[in-house]
């Protein structure tokens, strides 16, 4: 089968097209013929070797779409289009491949109205949105503030929360055409940080209160003046670093709020997390209350470029790559 594996972590270059065996299915897991896989921030990190746990050679790919081939049972039987996410692409080969064999319990299967392209794009950003609004404690009426309406998690949490009966739910950009194009797909409470802070925008549209939880995607100085936002009893999630791994927090505003800031890794939670976030996110999807965005599509020997393009070019939505 043909596969895009890092033969090194130092770069782009490294992504190279290689012949592999197809894989054999093995207790638990599910053989899948591939036809598309997510391209996220931290194949990037990986690649550029930043994430000393995954060694090379190893093929890429922490999400994706496929068709059941064996090993599925009667939960996922042959000819099943599924979505996964799991230790793919990281701690063993991943989804930029024509063959994957996936473990059963991370397999979802895919609603009649959502096409594979799509699909491949929803695990980490939609599992990571709803399990992380969960442990914040999320109810209808609360205000979420998820910044970066471009990006996976800060998009998947704006339509969730949205979806569940937010009273506000919030986003930003710090690009003015991305406010527009968000604007003309319906996110109708996104603050444009090139015009505006923002806590001041965030205030203005809860006329002063502010939010009650924040998910946070992007760490750095984002972290910080998302911290500034948040209401009274406020709590603040942070689980990602694509602006920076470096913040400067002022202390008073937890201490004066009387707020919290805690972490999230959705690998950590527990099986039963996963199955409660899939059954939320699934019915939303066939309701076509949320609905995922794809920036971009490449074909398999181009996953370089698609990756480069994630990480430098910055688009709104997704970039799949296909098989």
């Amino acid at each position: 089968m043909r596969a895009m594996r890092a033969e090194r972590f130092s770069g782009y270059k490294d992504l190279k097209l290689v012949d592999l065996p197809k894989p054999a299915v093995s207790d638990g897991k599910v053989l899948l013929r591939m036809t598309a896989a997510g391209v996220t921030p931290l194949d990037h990190t990986i690649l550029s070797g930043q994430f000393p746990l995954s060694k090379a050679p190893l093929v890429l790919g922490n999400e994706g779409a496929g068709i059941v081939e064996e090993g599925g049972g009667t939960d996922f039987p042959a000819g099943s289009r599924v979505m996964f996410t799991g230790p793919y692409g990281v701690f063993e080969d991943g989804a930029y491949s024509e063959w994957l064999a996936v473990r059963k319990e991370h397999l979802c299967l895919i609603p009649e109205a959502v096409d594979d392209v799509s699909a491949a794009g929803i695990p980490i950003a939609y599992l990571t949105a709803q399990i992380a609004l969960t442990l914040a404690g999320f109810q209808a009426g609360k205000t979420v503030l998820a910044p970066a309406i471009g990006g996976s998690v800060g998009n998947a949490t704006t339509q969730l929360a949205r979806a569940l009966g937010a009273k506000h739910a919030i986003s930003s950009t710090t690009n003015h055409a991305k406010a527009e194009q968000a604007k003309a797909l319906g996110f109708t409470e996104v603050i444009d940080t090139s015009f505006e802070k923002l806590g001041d925008g965030v205030r203005r549209i809860t006329g002063g209160y502010g939010a009650d939880i924040v998910i946070d995607g992007i760490g750095g100085e984002v972290l910080s003046e998302a911290l500034g936002a948040l209401a009274l009893n406020g709590s603040l999630t942070t689980l990602g670093y694509s602006a920076s791994r470096k913040a400067t927090i002022d202390v008073t505003n937890l201490i004066w709020q009387q707020a919290s800031i805690k972490s999230f890794v959705l690998f950590v939670q527990p099986q039963a997390a996963w199955d409660n976030a899939w059954e939320v996110i699934v019915r939303l999807l066939q309701s076509g209350e949320i609905q995922p965005i794809v920036a971009k599509t490449v074909p398999l020997d181009e996953a370089a470029g698609a990756l480069r393009y994630l990480v430098e070019g910055r688009p709104f939505g997704r970039v799949v790559v296909t098989i």
